[in-house]
């Protein structure tokens, strides 16, 4: 399997084919409702508009898209991984401690974003039926394959997975090829490759703050395409991005010029995109466009699903419970996401109805994602130690066009503009909250030194008046070194009912960058006694407890390092195999604890959070029949207390 991931994102006719099939639907599908938003800026529009729009779309699509996104971008990736995650993994270590700030901010706008766009795309897919019929009720066939593409998450899309890349090859072809013939008959709009067109309109038109905000809709697929880098490699989303590009300006030189053939008796609702097909081949158009919708929901989907794991793997997000639906590597099912993400997909159809409505509330979130981006960019190519001079025409370039299309966006927040913002920062706060809090958990967690105790869990073990617990009972440790452990720790061992046992196994899971890491060591710390296990796990590898313990030791039995056989003289004279016992320490904590304020209303919500996901033994995949959850307390209160006094007499 990893071979074959491997050959798809070397560069190959397959690996383009994927590429144009997962990377591409968001962007792929903006032609469905950017030129039908730009007429809505401007009803009043004549050809310069018509002209000047147009080459607004082709140089932000080359600015923005082509240049920031596919040549620098995609080079900033992390073993292979994109997004603005993972370009913050690379940044972090030598970046300023507020950088995860600016990855919060950014990882919830992407997310808002996500939740809008197969909103916005399957209704204008869908909406291409009033061409047939305008009393069609749309919003129920909406909600409908909204529903369908949610619910087939849970089993995976390798089964259909493999024609998304002919289905969208024939979707660019069939787009660019209706643009194509429209440009031919009204070659007048090829005056759009010239950009002082585009500077034209946006100097002399008084709604170019309208038409950016429209024309920016063009280029929010961007952020998606970087996401989507470890899925098909860079070389094969640069290679094929070139074939999309063209069939996306060619259409939307084929909408611009139909208008401007047809101005005369051309209705600025009638979307263009469905008004350039012919009467006979519109019902295609439909069903191709719904199909285009769906891949791009599809790939926007998994795209939250890859987003949440790594906001897992930075803690910034309570731990949820990891599915691999097919055998497709990588490929992720976070059943709680992709609940959560169809109920805001559903509401956001009902409240806003029409594509139209939709339009006003896309973009604002996205474009504060690509300046967070480009900032981002710009630490990592000075860390890189590129120029002074480039990164500052970097920035200066791109901190400039994003900040236009920001300040064009934000008359949109009273038109709905406001729906995304709230999305982020709900998603936002929940992120900033669980960060600080989990540092705040940390800090009061209480380290000693496991050497001391030796003697004692030697002891424990050869005193055969304590009842045994177990042959083998395993604990999730904290710390990065193997013979420092939390007190709580020790104290489960000894002191909270004295647990006997043959074997102790004391494992922690370090967290690495490196997206498919996944390896382990193992030290006797007491021979035939206390074992500690270090895991390095990748966030593309769920924390499986059982299942990489069981691999661990049959290593071990392999080298003949560790006999399995059960402690119990009875089972062990037929070979019986011991058993594992999984204790998994809970620290609670107490509002009647004196910390700071600040740390006692996060430490507060902490606890509020968490029930968005899963308990430890969850997350680690461990079964709930052989696991014991102690609850401590996380704080233990020295200040304050009041003596009791022994009364005389």
């Amino acid at each position: 399997m990893a071979n074959k991931l491997h050959k798809t994102r070397e560069l190959s006719r397959m690996g383009m084919l994927v590429a144009i099939g997962i990377v591409f639907g968001d962007i792929g599908t903006s032609p469905l409702y950017v030129m039908n938003t730009i007429l809505r800026a401007n009803p009043a529009f004549d050809t310069n508009y018509i002209i000047g729009a147009v080459s607004c779309i082709f140089w932000t699509l080359t600015l923005q898209t082509t240049v920031k996104y596919v040549m620098v971008a995609l080079r900033a990736d992390n073993k292979g991984e994109g997004g603005i995650l993972a370009l913050y993994t690379l940044i972090r270590k030598r970046g300023k401690r507020w950088f995860y700030v600016l990855a919060i901010i950014g990882a919830s706008t992407l997310i808002a974003d996500g939740v809008i766009t197969p909103a916005i795309t399957v209704t204008s897919a869908v909406e291409g039926l009033h061409g047939l019929s305008p009393d069609i009720p749309i919003v129920p066939i909406v909600v409908t394959v909204i529903s369908a593409v949610f619910f087939i998450q849970r089993f995976g899309t390798g089964s259909i997975g493999r024609y998304f890349g002919p289905f969208m090859l024939l979707w660019f072809l069939m787009s660019g090829g209706i643009g194509l013939a429209h440009t031919v008959h009204s070659p007048v709009i090829l005056k759009a490759l010239n950009p002082y067109y585009a500077v034209l309109l946006l100097t002399d038109n008084p709604h170019w703050f309208l038409v950016l905000g429209a024309v920016f809709l063009c280029t929010t697929g961007a952020e998606a395409l970087y996401s989507d880098l470890g899925h098909c490699g860079r070389k094969n989303i640069t290679a094929s991005w070139m074939l999309v590009k063209l069939m996306l300006v060619l259409n939307y030189m084929g909408q611009g010029a139909y208008i401007i053939s047809h101005s005369t008796v051309f209705s600025a609702p009638v979307n263009p995109f469905y008004a350039v097909m012919p009467q006979w081949m519109l019902l295609f158009g439909v069903v191709m466009a719904t199909g285009a919708a769906i891949i791009a929901s599809q790939a926007l989907i998994s795209g939250c699903f890859t987003i949440f794991s790594e906001a897992v793997h930075l803690d910034f997000w309570p731990l949820l419970r990891f599915k691999y639906p097919s055998a497709d590597k990588g490929q992720i099912y976070i059943p709680v996401i992709n609940s959560l993400l169809y109920v805001l997909c559903v509401v956001t159809v009902l409240m806003f109805q029409t594509s139209a409505h939709m339009e006003a509330a896309y973009g604002l979130a996205i474009t504060m994602t690509m300046l967070i981006t480009t900032f981002m960019l710009a630490t990592y190519l000075a860390q890189r130690r590129t120029p002074r001079w480039a990164v500052a025409i970097f920035l200066l370039v791109y901190l400039t066009l994003e900040g236009l299309f920001f300040a064009a966006n934000l008359t949109k927040i009273v038109h709905g503009g406001w729906y995304t913002l709230l999305l982020a920062v709900g998603f936002g706060t929940i992120m900033l909250i669980w960060n600080r809090a989990r540092a705040i958990r940390r800090s009061y967690l209480h380290f000693v030194d496991l050497k001391p105790y030796y003697d004692v869990i030697s002891a424990i073990k050869a005193d055969e008046t304590i009842p045994k617990y177990a042959t083998n009972i395993v604990y999730v440790r904290q710390s990065n070194r193997e013979e420092m452990v939390e007190d709580k720790l020790i104290y489960s061992i000894i002191n909270k009912q004295p647990k006997r046992a043959d074997h102790y196994w004391l494992v922690h899971f370090q967290n690495v960058d490196t997206p498919d890491m996944l390896d382990y060591t193992c030290h006797a710390l007491i021979p035939d006694t206390l074992f500690a296990i270090n895991i390095r796990i990748g966030f593309r590898v769920s924390p499986l407890m059982n299942l990489y313990l069981r691999q661990i030791v049959e290593d071990m039995i392999n080298e003949q390092q560790f006999d399995i056989r059960s402690g119990y003289p009875s089972l062990r004279q037929r070979n019986i195999p011991g058993d594992f016992r999984f204790i998994v320490i809970h620290r609670i904590y107490y509002p009647s604890t004196v910390v700071k304020s600040l740390d006692n209303l996060l430490l507060n919500l902490f606890a509020i959070i968490r029930h968005i996901g899963v308990g430890d033994e969850q997350a680690l995949g461990l079964d709930t029949s052989s696991v014991t959850v102690e609850t401590v307390p996380l704080i233990v209160n020295t200040r304050y207390r009041q003596r009791i006094v022994r009364r005389k007499g």
